[in-house]
């Protein structure tokens, strides 16, 4: 399955008194990566939504740390396909610092039309789902 890459740099402001990452801060990330997953396929979340108001709404997520992110950190998230249903995606995110795994988790997500009354789950196109995979 299709993965990406999407790099940053652990600002103050993501951290606690200690400079420590606070622990939410990961999940922005994961959301981040997501977002930054679906621009390099060629799918970015604007234009989905700006030209046929699909979004990627979530719908269960999950993270396990193994060491500590830390001011002025560099780390890279490495975001892989893990489940592609007809109407949802599961993408598993890796942070790694210098090389090693720090934390991971997942995010699930469905592919919902937001053009009616409320968001509509619906089928993940045969195109999209090509560049998935």
């Amino acid at each position: 399955m299709k993965s990406t890459e999407y790099s940053f740099t652990v600002r103050w402001g993501d951290t606690d008194a200690a400079g420590i990452v606070f622990f939410p801060n990961f999940y922005k990330w994961m959301d981040e990566a997501t977002h930054d997953f679906l621009g390099q396929i060629g799918y970015p979340s604007s234009k989905l939504y700006e030209q046929e108001k699909i979004g990627v709404p979530l719908l269960e997520a999950k993270c396990e740390f193994k060491s500590p992110l830390l001011f002025e950190d560099e780390v890279t998230v490495v975001s892989t396909v893990s489940e592609l249903h007809d109407k949802v995606i599961k993408l598993n995110h890796d942070f790694y610092k210098n090389g090693v795994r720090v934390a991971g988790g997942y995010t699930l997500r469905a592919w919902a039309y937001f053009g009616g009354e409320r968001p509509k789950a619906v089928s993940i196109p045969e195109e999209v789902r090509n560049a998935l995979s």
